[in-house]
Formats: structure tokens, C-alpha cells, sequence
């Protein structure tokens, strides 16, 4: 498997993927486009896009922001996708630690993210990297109703 940034070539495979991952943020494929484009340190934001490949093809992206610059800046994970072929296989925990590698780069502070109260697996995944439970947002997701939990992961 390797984990490296994404490029115009992956757009149709992440958006594929995403589409099968039903608990992924549906975004349009221009929000991931865009993604692909640099932005300066201008404290506008930046994203970053990370795709998982092996010799099957695409099994998974995730996706960081951070606002603004420096310790003042924010980051978020903001999505994270596995093929329901690769799950539990080191995937999604090679595409965080990308991300939090890039956040890092970026200069932040902290990583925060927030995740379904019941992805019992995603959170063991969240804390196994450092993460910690900072807060709860009842009923925050739809279809089906859930909490949201809030998790941060210091850097700095």
C-alpha cells in the first residue's frame, strides 16, 4: 500500500469511492478538485487530499484543513474513506497519520475531528493515535440520528 497526495488522476476513483462509503461527507466534485490546487500560507484555507493505493486500484482517501497560520491556526480531519475491501487493514491509519503529518507541517497547534458516537471502530482508531474526547453535539447527524463526538489531538 502507499499513501501519497492525491492528483487530477484520482478525482473519479476517490469520488467513486466516496459515493460507496455511506457514512462519508458527500461533497461535490468541484470542493474535491479544488482541493488539488495549492494555496498559499495566506491564512486562507487549505486542504490537503491523501489517497491510499495498492494493486487493486484506490482503497481510500482522507482529507485535512487548516485555517490560518502558525499557532493560531486551526486543522480538522475532516474525512476519512476506506473500500469496504481494505477495512481493518492499517489503511485508514496510514491516511490519518498523513494527515496529521501534514497539519504538523502546517504549522498547528491541534487536530480536531468529529466522529458518529456509534463508529465505535473509528474512535478506537482516533484514540489509538492520540486523539482524546473533548465534547459530544447530541443528534448532530441524520439518516440515521446521531452524536456527534468531538475529538482533539494536540501537536504542539
Amino acid at each position: 500500500m502507499t499513501v501519497r497526495l492525491a492528483g487530477a488522476a484520482d478525482l473519479e476513483a476517490v469520488i467513486q469511492l466516496e459515493r460507496a462509503t455511506a457514512n462519508a461527507p458527500h461533497w461535490a466534485a468541484s470542493e474535491y478538485a479544488a482541493m488539488l490546487v495549492p494555496a498559499s500560507a495566506s491564512g486562507e484555507v487549505r486542504r490537503c487530499l491523501f489517497v491510499a493505493e495498492s494493486e487493486l486500484g484506490l482503497i481510500g482517501f482522507a482529507v485535512g484543513k487548516v485555517i490560518g497560520i502558525g499557532l493560531e491556526s486551526s486543522s480538522e480531519l475532516e474525512s476519512v474513506a476506506v473500500g469496504s475491501t481494505a477495512r481493518r487493514a492499517g489503511v485508514g491509519r496510514a491516511l490519518c497519520a498523513a494527515v496529521i503529518g501534514w497539519c504538523r507541517a502546517q504549522g498547528t497547534a491541534a487536530i480536531e475531528l468529529e466522529v458518529r458516537a456509534a463508529s465505535a471502530g473509528a474512535i478506537a482508531l482516533y484514540s489509538s493515535l492520540g486523539f482524546a474526547v473533548e465534547g459530544r453535539r447530541p443528534r448532530y447527524y441524520q439518516e440515521p440520528v446521531d452524536d456527534a463526538v468531538l475529538m482533539r489531538l494536540k501537536l504542539a
